[in-house]
């Protein structure tokens, strides 16, 4: 399995939480709301477990205990936030824990329709035995209905209106009518547990605003950019661990390196801050996961192409030919990075790692320019 989803990836732990799990559980939960709290935020000495529960997400405790009692009410949970804040990955530990099944998912496109949310039809089987339950196929939103579990809805505001509108009265009835079916077999009832998590990219604002109904049935958690450099140190040596495992490559993160990396990012962060114009900022939104993205290819590239021993210099290379999507913007944006801030720093570092960052990073400019 290239990537097998969180139940599956931590079942271990979901069995042992729940054979000790003694607190009340909403619904059909198969985790009560402190040991869902416990799988995602991993336990502490005062949790009184006698094993380890690693940390999985990384962000404000506030957060995923909002989404928790968000989920344990009759409303939809919605997360937004930028690209990259590990909103989806907050969704899947949640559906995993309290549902054992995080892959009932509708990802939201342009060319999503009302038959993803609600159901569509088996035609050979329709043209042979006619319309029936058995030739109706329903949608992972339906399913999550009949089982009473979570169902998932990936980037929301990509959807179109009329798709989003289908959601209105999933979440406020709880039920799908199927007109074409005998009118004894023609409602389907979302079974206690049910619920929706949605994600929305808060750079997709204006794409297709959600509507006032829709806001209303929702309960929206805002999952911020991190900054933090120790948390997010910890998330991106927690992802880089996870790939060394999967491509079982042993190899060695300098700690020196990957401060860099976080500098690099809070130095660009700053300036696209401080920037008065789109053309002045990079189009990357300079998101963790975008930090983790540009090690992978580093760890990669030194893996397949290099000596197995990561360098500033491929860093550097991976940064530019990660960062630099717009051509001559955002070459334009880095160049002027690396002369104003990279320079003075690696003249005090001289023969450091400063000084081959920079180096490595002219020589990937000037290839792509």
């Amino acid at each position: 399995m290239l990537r097998a989803p969180a139940e599956i990836k931590f079942a271990e732990e979901l069995d042992y939480l729940e054979s000790i799990d003694t607190s009340p559980k909403p619904f059909s939960w198969r985790l009560s709301p402190r040991m869902v709290r416990i799988f995602v935020l991993g336990s502490d000495r005062a949790d009184g477990l006698d094993r380890e529960i690693p940390q999985k997400w990384f962000g404000d405790r506030s957060f995923v205990e909002r989404s928790i009692v968000t989920l344990a009410s009759d409303r939809g949970l919605l997360l937004i936030g930028d690209p990259g804040t590990g909103k989806s990955w907050l969704a899947e530990l949640l559906a995993a824990a309290i549902s054992r099944n995080s892959t009932l998912v509708v990802q939201g496109t342009a060319g999503t329709t009302e038959d993803h949310i609600k159901y569509s039809w088996n035609v050979s089987m329709v043209i042979a035995k006619g319309q029936s339950k058995e030739s109706m196929i329903p949608s992972p939103i339906m399913t999550a209905m009949e089982r009473g579990v979570i169902g998932r809805f990936e980037e929301l505001t990509r959807s179109t209106s009329d798709v989003q509108d289908a959601l209105i009265s999933i979440l406020s009835e709880k039920y799908v009518s199927i007109p074409e079916l005998p009118d004894d077999d023609n409602i389907v009832f979302a079974q206690p547990g049910f619920s929706i998590i949605a994600t929305a990219n808060s750079r997709d604002r204006g794409v297709n605003d959600l509507s006032s109904a829709l806001k209303r049935r929702f309960n929206f958690v805002r999952i911020p950019v991190v900054t933090n450099k120790k948390s997010e140190a910890e998330i991106v040596r927690f992802r880089t661990e996870e790939l060394l495992r999967r491509h079982q490559i042993e190899l060695e993160l300098p700690p020196t390196l990957l401060d860099i990396l976080l500098q690099s990012f809070a130095d660009l962060r700053a300036a696209a801050a401080s920037a008065t114009s789109d053309d002045e900022k990079l189009e990357s939104a300079l998101s963790t996961a975008e930090q983790i993205g540009v090690l992978e290819d580093a760890i990669l590239h030194s893996q397949f192409f290099g000596d197995s021993t990561l360098k500033a210099a491929t860093l550097a290379s991976s940064l530019v030919g990660s960062l630099a999507r717009r051509s001559p913007e955002d070459l334009a944006i880095l160049n002027k990075y690396l002369h104003g801030v990279i320079e003075p720093r690696s003249k005090k570092d001289e023969g450091g790692p400063w000084k081959e960052f920079l180096d490595g990073g002219r020589e990937a400019i000037s290839t792509l320019s």
